[in-house]
């Protein structure tokens, strides 16, 4: 295990560790990316498939914060759709159902293509739950069922009604669910690594343990480049993109108040072996509940159950993950009760407002592409291609999220993770009330 790493069920299983050097002397790129995972790697990559040469800097190691600590789901599901739809509508028209809809599913191809092109081992499967916690939910999931059948996935998504759930999970605790084949899931350190070395073999430099300590903006008027700095070196480009998410602190008078740190926490059992798994999962499906702040779980490659959930807004992570973790747990596998936890782990998710992710510039020549609101895996695949398109000269569907307004709130980060606590109880409070 390595020691840069947190204890995650990832760390332990990574196939290939990274082992990219410290930044150090003066280099020139055409793109400079700070921020090493998910959307900094494949804008990389992305970038580096157009012949562009590429330099991506990392603080810690490659997939370091939330890209290697998630539950590994990849689903359609796009936070803050509806505040999309309505920002969009002004733009796109009547086009904007379609832009939306045609979102949902393409990070999930992008994925695909990825793993089959390069051939990354990342435990990819395919089967998925949106499972109803209560009868009131089964309104939503029949929603979002009628809308898939609409655009063509008849063949593809399944509504269960309770008496079929038994064919599917060992618990009696959900009404229903939306199964759906499309949506994946996947070991995301082992993915990332790979899109990584992906982006190494066509030319990218990626660089760790080097944090960024500030951006020259340079000046595009006067024909001064933009420069990235770091304790040991720099690196000069004609682009500069952030794409740090939750974890990094650049740029604070810009961008502060506009995202903000919630913890989530994960827990994997010991190996459950072929026939308990069996048991409680029988057809490997990923699954996650209709709650506000829901439940979310899969088996791994090596039939762990991995399981997560709840959401802590204080911005610091939870100090016994497993004593909360484990209720939910054991309710809803009984058969589970008393399993060892094996490990135990906290990420960071970068939280917006109004869930829209942002994207954008803070000058002529620096980027920036954060706030995924839990949503992160499918969608820092979309926005690793959108920002890739814009920072070589496609910028239609950046100008769309640019165009976007988003609540900023003023004042310190820990006002901002309250003013989300209190947006949270009050959603709490809606799902007992529906």
């Amino acid at each position: 295990m390595d020691n840069n790493r947190c204890s995650a069920y990832y760390t332990a299983t990574v196939n290939q560790e990274s082992d990219y050097p410290e930044l150090e002397g003066d280099i020139r790129v055409d793109v400079a990316i700070v921020g090493g995972g998910f959307t900094g790697i494949n804008t990389a990559l992305e970038l580096a498939e157009k012949g562009l040469k590429v330099a991506v800097i990392e603080a810690e190691k490659v997939a370091y914060g939330a890209t290697g600590r998630n539950g590994g789901q990849v689903t359609g599901s796009l936070s803050g759709d509806e505040a999309m739809r309505k920002q969009m509508r002004k733009k796109l028209g009547t086009g904007v159902d379609d832009f939306i809809w045609n979102l949902r599913f393409r990070g999930h191809d992008i994925i695909k293509s990825r793993v089959e092109k390069y051939g990354i081992d990342c435990d990819l499967k395919f089967g998925h739950l949106h499972a109803a916690y209560k009868p009131s939910h089964m309104g939503e999931l029949q929603a979002n069922y009628d809308e898939a059948v609409k655009h063509g996935m008849s063949d593809q998504v399944q509504l269960l009604n309770r008496e079929q759930m038994p064919d599917f999970l060992e618990t009696d605790i959900y009404h229903g669910a939306l199964y759906n084949k499309k949506n994946m899931h996947l070991h995301s350190l082992n993915l990332c690594l790979g899109e990584a070395r992906a982006a190494e073999s066509l030319g990218t430099v990626i660089f760790e343990n080097s944090p960024v300590i500030d951006i020259d903006h340079g000046n595009a008027a006067a024909g001064k480049l933009p420069k990235v700095i770091t304790k040991k070196g720099t690196v000069t480009a004609n682009t500069v993109m952030l794409a740090g998410n939750a974890y990094h602190r650049l740029e604070r008078l810009k961008m502060s108040g506009k995202i903000f740190p919630a913890a989530g926490g994960i827990v994997t059992t010991e190996p459950l072996g072929d026939e308990i798994a069996n048991l409680i999962n029988p057809k490997d499906v990923a699954v996650y509940d209709c709650r506000f702040v829901l439940d979310y779980y899969r088996m791994t490659a090596d039939k762990r159950l991995l399981f997560g959930g709840g959401a802590n807004y204080s911005g610091r992570p939870s100090r016994d993950i497993e004593a909360e973790m484990r209720p939910a747990l054991e309710k809803t596998f009984p058969r589970l009760k008393g399993v060892k936890i094996d490990f135990q782990w906290s990420g960071m998710m970068g939280v917006v407002i109004n869930r829209i992710p942002q994207l954008g510039k803070l000058s002529d020549n620096v980027f920036y592409a954060q706030g995924y609101s839990g949503h992160g895996i499918a969608t820092t695949h979309i926005v690793s291609e959108i920002m890739a398109k814009a920072i070589t000269g496609h910028l239609e569907d950046f100008d769309t999220f640019a165009q976007c307004k988003h609540i900023r709130i003023p004042g310190s980060e820990w006002i901002g993770n309250q003013f989300l606590a209190v947006g949270m109880w009050y959603y709490l409070l809606m799902e007992k009330l529906r």
